[in-house]
């Protein structure tokens, strides 16, 4: 059973045959950018009385040279991989590297968690996933956008709904595609919204238009849920463009046009994320739930790579 100490470090305490066996899982960072600064305060800073208390930092990874940065001290990559005092990886690099480092990492005998995408090929994440089934580790995707009270607020009022109709329209600044990846990666948390949402989607077809002297790209996909309702995402991104999301569900019952009132969380989305991931390390997640949450991921990613092979069809680029 699992029992909880008062400790300012809580640790897990197993019971075997009588005898009493603490456990932490010494934790790394890779990639010290936004989300890897992020990690690095939260690991730091575990809420009390919370699994995220049984992962212990133990330094950070990074390209660049920074020494220390807030007493944590840099390692380097090697070193993280060979450490047998590191069993889990924080993987924040930018996305065309997360395939590379969650293999090294496993093949480590470590436990991932990757920010999403977890890969930019819907073969590479099954790879993925199937190496980390093999080695009995954990593969964490990171997936934020469900843990906001915008979402779950939104979740709530479409629940019991009948689908008419709908529409997601992201809009936000240019990425830079050879570090993101195809829009249907690097913006797969509006289509794990969707998915979530309304259940199983099927392309119908998708395209994209590019006016690459204004650096603005509008990617426009049509789904049908599983009762051939139609459900649109659009994903639209060029200098200065405000980072928004726009709905219009339409249900038998009426339309949502806004998000629901929100209050802010006590907690932040990086840390619910966190103790989510030590939870899994805990074995406190079910079998069912691990098995769900699986196939939203792989399903979001074999949507997404079905969407770039239609959008990069020549017939179907405008420039």
């Amino acid at each position: 059973m699992l029992m909880f100490s008062n400790t300012s470090i809580c640790r897990e305490m197993l019971f075997v045959h009588g005898k009493k066996i603490n456990k932490m899982f010494g934790t790394v960072v890779v990639g010290v950018g936004i989300a890897g600064l992020a990690r690095i305060r939260d690991l730091m800073n575990p809420m009390p009385s919370s699994p995220s208390e049984h992962l212990k930092l133990f330094g950070f990874v990074s390209r660049r040279s920074f020494g220390n940065i807030n007493e944590v001290k840099q390692i380097n990559l090697e070193d993280a991989l060979r450490s047998k005092e590191i069993h889990a990886a924080f993987i924040s690099t930018e996305n065309r590297s997360h395939e590379e480092t969650i293999r090294m990492f496993l093949e480590a005998g470590k436990h991932v968690l990757v920010e999403y995408p977890m890969a930019l090929s819907a073969k590479a994440a099954h790879e993925l996933c199937e190496m980390a089934e093999q080695k009995g580790k954990v593969l964490h995707v990171e997936h934020i956008e469900l843990l906001t009270e915008e979402y779950k607020q939104l979740k709530k009022e479409v629940a019991g709904k009948d689908l008419v109709k709908g529409t997601l329209h992201f809009t936000g600044s240019v990425l830079d595609e050879n570090k993101t990846g195809f829009p249907a990666f690097s913006g797969i948390a509006r289509l794990t919204w969707l998915i979530d949402l309304f259940g199983d989607l099927t392309v119908t077809s998708a395209t994209r238009e590019k006016q690459k002297d204004k650096n603005y790209s509008r990617m426009t996909v049509h789904f049908q849920t599983a009762n051939k309702k139609p459900l649109t995402w659009i994903e639209e991104r060029g200098p200065g463009m405000r980072r928004e999301k726009k709905i219009n569900f339409c249900f038998t019952s009426g339309c949502l046009e806004n998000f629901p009132q929100a209050p802010r969380s006590a907690v932040g989305l990086f840390m619910q994320d966190q103790n989510l991931f030590a939870k899994k390390l805990l074995g406190q997640v079910s079998k069912e739930e691990l098995a769900a949450e699986k196939w939203r991921i792989l399903r979001c990613l074999d949507l997404a790579e079905e969407i770039q092979q239609h959008c990069e069809q020549p017939e179907k680029i405008c420039s």
